[in-house]
């Protein structure tokens, strides 16, 4: 017996599983309040060089300034310059720092802002640029703080994969909230910029907790049929944050009140972890089996399941656990020790990687669009909820690699098709830019329902740490990418399409994932492919081979999806799929008579079963 076998005893779905997914729910919400807080956050207002004696009077305003700064080449004033000696203007007073007109008949030389700045404060009554001055020549500071933050988080994915996959996922998470609340705090309390960098570097480490131990802690208590209405649903309530971004931002114009109102939420998810089930697959791979009788008991409980006396004992539980304890510690190591491990992490690096860096390089270029930032905000928001539905029909009917690298090639080409649009037709670009932001939303949603699938449980928190530390590299490297604006207008859009490009074409190296079962061991996952070519290979040439021999060694065929025509189910086999004696009838059976219909496919009392012979029945088919 595996853990599938218990969860469909327990119920795989259910009032349990509801429960944990709104009990989690609080973190996906706070995640892009964060994430994408610098929109907000580190916001650059428009601004010019403080001058002396700014008339009162508006009327005389402009011409005031056409005396003090200098014209930029599409005849807006300069932000970081002005005059070094005012300009004549006729009818203006110059005050303190006037000069005769015929002294300064000219000369036009400039200087920078020595006496600060001034901030239009129409939108931000304060962010960190205006509260430290990180424009001009510091405005790279500004734009570092996305920087740092994801920095941090690539340091905290490392630490909480490993950490949750030794130590559990509910302690983990416990950690998790509780440093993003105090480092949060400390953010907003920032006396200076390097306190504030610092303190963000730390809070994005632990709010990385969040992203590797959410996902994993819902989907090892779902079972096969439900984790992909399961992930989409728990992936709507980050596109709800999105959306609360605009909202709060819109309502609390100064940054640290903005920063205290994302982080104080916090405190009520720590006292929801009190109902928080830990993994009981994790338990089992640890040995820890009354732990996880007593999870698993809950779970039928409240899915109203009635459990077999025997069917969760301590001895069935051991048998279990025995089959899938860790003998070792796991370590980074593990994921590349193994060919078939190491093809797939290496993938899921490259694909990672893209899909962070061009869903944040979009995400945080909210400028340039024709709308304020507010309604930018609330329009990439919106547009992620068609985004949801488009992965929940795709993932379902295309499978999870080509929805993956379909997803990042429509953001590629949204990106792309940018380049060739004239900047005079800005609802164009808006428009692209919204669908480049819902293609990316979309292969972030499906990044995260597709790796967790292909990781073995022993090594899923440990392989969902590594693909998110190279994710949260692209994320840290997306706001810097914005800088190359200064070498070609151009380019940091060519950079975010080319690197979604190139994943789209990684993740046609993966393996299809859809209707498979969670692999539990590493074993589970290297034997597939040498056991899917061979079992195949085999029943191809030798049709009267009889089922029961074969259906334990062509369990993994599943993972052949270019095998299935449409319309035919799955086998969706374990390792150690049922434990029901072949009856008479079907030692009898082979291949060759299910094929001419001697045998009626529905007439075994195993469904598994009925579900192999279901798949060889199409495998066969496809090779006709």
């Amino acid at each position: 017996m595996g853990f599938e076998e218990l969860l469909e005893q327990v119920g795989g779905f259910g009032p349990f599983q509801l429960r944990n997914l709104a009990l989690l729910a609080l973190p996906r919400i706070l995640l892009p309040l964060h994430f994408l807080l610098p929109v907000f956050l580190a916001a650059v207002p428009a601004h010019r060089c403080a001058l002396p004696g700014t008339p009162a009077n508006l009327s005389f305003q402009d011409a005031w300034l056409e005396a003090y700064l200098p014209r930029e080449a599409d005849g807006t004033f300069s932000s970081c310059l002005r005059f070094t000696h005012p300009q004549a203007v006729p009818n203006i007073t110059l005050g303190r720092e006037g000069r005769s007109p015929g002294d300064l008949q000219g000369n036009r030389s400039s200087m920078p802002c020595t006496q600060g700045w001034e901030y239009d404060r129409s939108e931000f009554s304060s962010t960190i640029a205006t509260e430290w001055d990180l424009v001009c020549e510091q405005k790279d500071l500004s734009r570092a703080a996305s920087t740092f933050f994801f920095v941090g988080v690539l340091v905290g994915a490392v630490a909480f994969g490993y950490l949750s996959d030794r130590f559990g996922r509910r302690r983990l998470l416990l950690v998790a909230y509780v440093s993003a609340l105090v480092l949060g705090l400390a953010s907003a309390a920032s006396v200076s910029y390097v306190m504030f960098a610092i303190t963000r570097t730390l809070t994005g480490s632990a709010l990385a907790g969040f992203t590797i131990i959410v996902m994993p802690l819902e989907l090892e208590w779902l079972d096969v049929e439900h984790r992909i209405v399961a992930g989409v649903l728990s992936s709507t309530f980050w596109t709800g944050g999105v959306m609360l971004l605009a909202l709060v931002g819109y309502l609390i114009r100064d940054w640290r009140w903005l920063l205290l109102a994302v982080t104080l939420p916090l405190a009520p998810g720590i006292l929801s972890l009190w109902w928080v089930p830990e993994s009981a697959r994790w338990l089992l791979t640890q040995g820890r089996v009354e732990e996880a009788q007593r999870y698993l008991l809950r779970c039928a409980r409240l899915n109203g399941r009635p459990v077999p006396q025997d069917g969760l004992s301590r001895e069935a539980l051991s048998e279990v656990a025995a089959g899938e304890r860790v003998v070792r510690r796991p370590s980074y190591l593990d994921l590349f020790r193994t060919p078939r491990l190491r093809h797939i992490s290496l993938c899921c690096m490259v694909v990672w990687f893209g899909v962070n860096f061009s869903y944040y390089g979009q995400s945080l270029a909210v400028s340039g669009l024709g709308l304020n930032v507010y309604q930018t905000q609330l329009l990439f928001g919106a547009v992620e909820l068609p985004s949801k539905l488009l992965v929940y029909l795709s993932v379902r009917h295309a499978g999870r690699r080509l929805t993956q690298a379909g997803t990042l090639l429509g953001a590629a080409l949204a990106l792309g098709i940018r380049l060739l649009v004239a900047s005079e037709r800005s609802s164009w670009s808006t428009a692209l830019a919204v669908m480049g932001k819902g293609f990316s939303e979309a292969a972030f949603t499906t990044a995260y329902l597709f790796t967790s699938e292909l990781y073995p449980t022993v090594l899923r928190q440990t392989g969902m740490g590594l693909t998110a530390l190279v994710g949260r590299l692209g994320g840290s490297l997306a706001p810097l990418a914005a800088l190359l604006d200064g070498v070609w207008l151009s380019l940091p859009k060519l950079a975010y399409g080319g690197i979604a490009l190139l994943a789209a074409c990684t993740a046609l190296l993966l393996p299809e994932t859809r209707r498979a079962q969670l692999p539990e061991t590493i074993q589970d996952v290297e034997r597939k492919r040498r056991r899917c070519v061979k079992t195949k290979t085999h029943l191809l040439k030798h049709p009267h081979t009889h089922l029961n021999r074969t259906a334990r060694s062509a369990l993994c065929l599943s993972a052949e999806p270019a095998a299935h025509p449409p319309g035919l189910a799955r086998c969706n086999l374990s390792t150690q799929p049922c434990n029901l004696a072949p009856s008479p009838r079907l030692s009898d059976c082979t291949l060759s008579q299910v094929l001419s219909g001697e045998v009626p496919i529905r007439s075994f009392g195993c469904p598994y079963l009925n579900k192999l012979c279901y798949f060889l029945l199409s495998t066969t088919l496809s090779h006709a």
